[in-house]
């Protein structure tokens, strides 16, 4: 026989609450814990305003479109249609700009 154990609902869904705030508190832990992937917050306001995100992480690595396309070896036209949503660039690309920028590829979508 299984040992089980009885609560009330209120119970479970207050453990079920804490067990996420320890999830949230968990996942911060991880982030502080790894400086080099600190995005300041006037970044991620622009992120979040619905700025393009490569131009945002190209703007805080210091990069002009020019310099970026030098990095990847693309066009600056085809890196300023990206940003301003023209055009979504292939996974190649996307995956040479993420390089170029250091971020991974979903943090460019």
């Amino acid at each position: 026989m299984a040992d089980t154990i009885t609560i009330t609902r209120e119970e479970y869904a207050r453990l079920r609450a804490a067990a996420e705030k320890l999830a949230d508190i968990e996942a911060y832990d991880r982030a502080m814990a790894d400086p080099g992937q600190a995005i300041p917050a006037e970044y991620v306001r622009r992120m979040v305003d619905g700025e393009s995100p490569l131009r945002v992480f190209r703007d805080l690595r210091g990069l002009t479109q020019a310099a970026l396309a030098e990095r990847t070896s693309d066009n600056r036209v085809q890196i300023a249609d990206i940003e301003a949503g023209r055009k979504t660039g292939s996974v190649q690309t996307r995956r040479k700009l993420a390089a170029a920028l250091g971020v991974a590829v979903d943090d460019l979508v």
